[in-house]
C-alpha cells in the first residue's frame, strides 16, 4: 500500500519547514539513509533522510513550499505497485475530518489556556498509528498515544531511524505535541501563536524599496521574541564592573601562550557567569506551568550573529571547563554556526544566555529572555570612565552588564545576588581560573 512521507521535526523548535531542494524526483528509488531533500528550518538548512524505502510516486510539496510538521510532503510506493488515482494522503484526510466533524464538548474536556500554553482553536485529532509508515517501537507508540504526541513530528534515534521510548520522553520534555488532543500536557516552552497586525497599503513608493523574502530563521526570531515580550514578565538589573584586572590578566595569559591560544573578554565572561550560577543556583532556573526547573549545571547559550539572523550554540557544563577549553569550544561552534553546520543538540538545551555587543561599540543594552531560560545577560563594551575611588576621581576601564530576568522564576533579590557574584568574579579574575 502507498506510504506517506511527512515533514519531520528537524530542530527542537521547528513547527514548519520550507522545501529548499528535492534531491529525489518522481520515479526515483528511495533507499534508507539516502538524502531525500534539503529543508530550511527556523535554525538552518538541514538534510532529510529516507526512512521508508520504495519508489517516489508523487511529490506533494514543491520546492519553495512551506509545510507544517506532520504534513505529508510526498507519497512512495513499492516497485510495480499501482497507486489509486484518487489516493489522498492521511494527513489530508485528518485535516478534512478536523474541519467537517461536529464538536463533542461533552466528551472532550476544554483546554485551559495560559500565558505559556499554545492556543488551540481547532486542535487536530491525535494521529493514527501507521504500520509500515513511521518506524516506532510498540512501547513508543503507546507512550505517544498517552501523551498526545504526533509520531510524524519526531525523528527517531533508534536503528534505521526507528522511534524509541527515549525519543517520546525527550519530545514530552520539550513540549512537542503537534497534533495532540485536548487534555494532553503542554509545556511552557510553546507560547501562543502571534497574530500578525493588519497590513494596509504600504506608505512607500514601489520603486523606493526592494522586497527581501523573510527566511524561516527570521520568521522564527520574530515569532519567538515577540512571544517572549508578550508572555514573559521581564525586569532588568544593571551593574558596572571594573575591567582593569581582567584586561591585564588576559594580556598576560595571551602573551604567555605564544600563539597556542588567544583568550577573548567574552571567554572570561562565560566562565565568570558559570561560576556565578554555581554560587547562586536559584538564578539557573526555568519556568513551566507546573514546576520550576532548577538546573544542576550551567549550559551557557552564546548568541552568535550569522547571515540572516542569529543562533545560540551552547557551552555545556561550563562550570566544569577551563577557560582555554571554553575559548576553543566557542570558536569552533561559532565557526560551524556561520557555516550552517550545527546539529540541533548543539544549539538547544541552554539554561542561561549571554549576548555580547561590546565589540560593536555598544555601551549598554537590554536583551530579550529566550524561553524556557530564566535570564539573559547583555554585555556592553569596555571603555575608560572617571569613577570615584576612596574619595578620589580615577580613570578605570569599565563595563556595563544588564541582566534580563523572567520574574516568574528569577526574583529581584536573586537577580541582584547573581550580579553581585558575577561582579566579584570579573573584578577578581583569578577566581575564574581556579
Amino acid at each position: 500500500m502507498p506510504i506517506d512521507l511527512f515533514m519531520t521535526q528537524l530542530s527542537p523548535t521547528m513547527t514548519e519547514g520550507k522545501i529548499a531542494r528535492w534531491l529525489k524526483k518522481e520515479g526515483d528509488t528511495l533507499e534508507s539513509g539516502e538524502i531525500m531533500a534539503e529543508v530550511e528550518t527556523d535554525k538552518a538548512t538541514m538534510e532529510m533522510e529516507v526512512v521508508d524505502e520504495g519508489i517516489m510516486h508523487k511529490i506533494l510539496s514543491p520546492e519553495g513550499a512551506t509545510v507544517p510538521v506532520g504534513t505529508a510532503i510526498a507519497v512512495i510506493a513499492e516497485d510495480g505497485e499501482e497507486v489509486p488515482a484518487d489516493y489522498v494522503p492521511e494527513s489530508s484526510i485528518e485535516a478534512e475530518s478536523a474541519v467537517t466533524s461536529e464538536p463533542e464538548p461533552a466528551v472532550q474536556a476544554p483546554v485551559e489556556k495560559t500565558a505559556t500554553a499554545p492556543a488551540q482553536v481547532e486542535p487536530a485529532p491525535a494521529p493514527v498509528a501507521r504500520t509500515g509508515r513511521i518506524k516506532a517501537s510498540p512501547l513508543a507508540r503507546r507512550l505517544a498515544k498517552q501523551k498526545g504526541i504526533n509520531l510524524a513530528a519526531i525523528t527517531g534515534t533508534g536503528p534505521n531511524g526507528r522511534i524509541v521510548k527515549a525519543d517520546i520522553e525527550s519530545a514530552s520534555r520539550r513540549g512537542i505535541s503537534l497534533g495532540q488532543m485536548g487534555g494532553g500536557s503542554t509545556a511552557a516552552v510553546s507560547p501562543p501563536p502571534v497574530r500578525p497586525l493588519p497590513q494596509g497599503p504600504l506608505p512607500y513608493h514601489a520603486d523606493e524599496y526592494e522586497r527581501v523574502e523573510n527566511s524561516m530563521m527570521r520568521k522564527a526570531i520574530a515569532r519567538r521574541l515577540t512571544e517572549s515580550k508578550q508572555t514573559v514578565p521581564h525586569f532588568y538589573l544593571s551593574v558596572d564592573v571594573a575591567m582593569d584586572r581582567l584586561m591585564d590578566l588576559r594580556a598576560q595569559l595571551n602573551e604567555a601562550a605564544d600563539g597556542a591560544f588567544k583568550l577573548s573578554v567574552n571567554d572570561f565572561i562565560i566562565k565568570a557567569v558559570a561560576k556565578a550560577l554555581s554560587d547562586v543556583p536559584a538564578a539557573n532556573a526555568s519556568w513551566t506551568d507546573t514546576d520550576t526547573l532548577m538546573h544542576k549545571h550551567a549550559h551557557i547559550s552564546v548568541a552568535v550573529a550569522i547571515e540572516g539572523g542569529l543562533i545560540t550554540p551552547v557551552i555545556r557544563f561550563a562550570e566544569q571547563k577551563g577557560i582555554t577549553d571554553i575559548s576553543a569550544e566557542v570558536k569552533e561552534l561559532a565557526g560551524r554556526a556561520r557555516a550552517g553546520e550545527l546539529k540541533p543538540e548543539e544549539y538547544s538545551g541552554g539554561t542561561f544566555s549571554i549576548s555580547n555587543l561590546g565589540m560593536y561599540g555598544v555601551k549598554q543594552f537590554a536583551a530579550i529572555v529566550n524561553p524556557p531560560e530564566g535570564a539573559i545577560l547583555a554585555v556592553g563594551g569596555t571603555d575608560e570612565r572617571a569613577v570615584v575611588e576612596d574619595g578620589s576621581v580615577v580613570v578605570k576601564k569599565m563595563m556595563t552588564l544588564t541582566l534580563s530576568c523572567d520574574h516568574r522564576v528569577v526574583d529581584g533579590a536573586i537577580g541582584a545576588e547573581f550580579l553581585a557574584a558575577l561582579k566579584k568574579h570579573i573584578e577578581t579574575p583569578a577566581s575564574v581560573l581556579i
